[in-house]
């Protein structure tokens, strides 16, 4: 299934590590994980050294991390140089760190978890459950998220069937529906929010979220009754889906005399301060 964001962030001893879908098994950021053990300031500098020094681990390198495509620091969209579990074990064993043994004990959990899931999808669910949990979210919000999850990877497999190709024509469709229903682009309403790399939908009210579903929905609904194919008319079929949740939006406004469109989100204060 798409993903709507691909990047994952996983937690090691507090540094953050990149981490993205491939092949059905987790790919690291191999950059984060050279920073995660040894908290090196110019990590290309590091790299360059560690390979020349290892020489089989520079034959290695070049087939066994691949470059994929994950966010920047600061939300951008780059191709970051990764591994997968065995790759990053491979790598770490030219790395002189007292973390070494702790993060691959954290690696394979990492890894297992993924394998769990791929088994039993149900199991992903309820992580993400608990995450969202442990973040502060409440009950009744995460229950709207996990079925706005459900309804966006509903539609996505709609749009691939259909000839929409990859992230890009998703974001181009993901956009016209944003604008019929909430007048501005997924982009601008993260600004309006004040975000950057982080997940829109993870910071939207009940009732942006439930809006957010109901755009998504009728559009899978009405690619389905007319069969569409061919990006040109899903954009047509996603301003349509739009444009019906824009109309139930725009009623809702009328009554509570105020916009939907909110600049709320749950950032945490200090957040908030390190992204203005």
């Amino acid at each position: 299934m798409a993903q709507e964001i691909t990047t994952k962030i996983a937690i090691f001893q507090k540094k953050e590590v990149r981490k993205t879908i491939h092949n059905n098994e987790w790919w690291f950021s191999v950059a984060d994980v050279i920073e995660a053990l040894t908290d090196t300031v110019d990590i290309r500098d590091y790299i360059k050294k560690m390979r020349k020094r290892d020489k089989e681990l520079n034959s290695y390198w070049g087939t066994n991390c691949p470059l994929l495509e994950m966010l920047t620091k600061d939300g951008k969209k780059r191709k970051i140089t990764s591994a997968n579990t065995e790759g990053i074990f491979r790598i770490i064993q030219s790395i002189p760190s007292p973390k070494a043994e702790p993060f691959k004990r954290w690696l394979a959990k990492v890894g297992y978890e993924k394998i769990q899931e791929i088994e039993d999808p149900e199991l992903a669910t309820k992580r993400t459950k608990l995450l969202y949990k442990l973040k502060g979210y409440p009950d009744a919000w995460i229950e709207k998220r996990m079925r706005g999850i459900a309804i966006r990877e509903e539609l996505t497999d709609e749009w691939k069937k259909r000839g929409a190709q990859g992230d890009n024509d998703y974001k181009i469709l993901t956009a016209e529906i944003s604008k019929a229903t909430f007048g501005i682009t997924p982009q601008e309403y993260k600004k309006h929010k004040g975000l950057k790399r982080q997940n829109l939908r993870d910071h939207m009210g009940d009732i942006e979220l439930i809006l957010t579903m109901l755009g998504e929905s009728t559009t899978t609904e009405i690619h389905r009754t007319k069969n569409t194919r061919g990006v040109p008319l899903l954009k047509e079929d996603a301003r349509s889906g739009g444009q019906i949740a824009g109309s139930a939006r725009k009623q809702i406004e009328r009554k509570l005399g105020r916009s939907i469109v909110s600049k709320n989100n749950f950032l945490k204060p200090n957040d908030r301060k390190k992204i203005k």
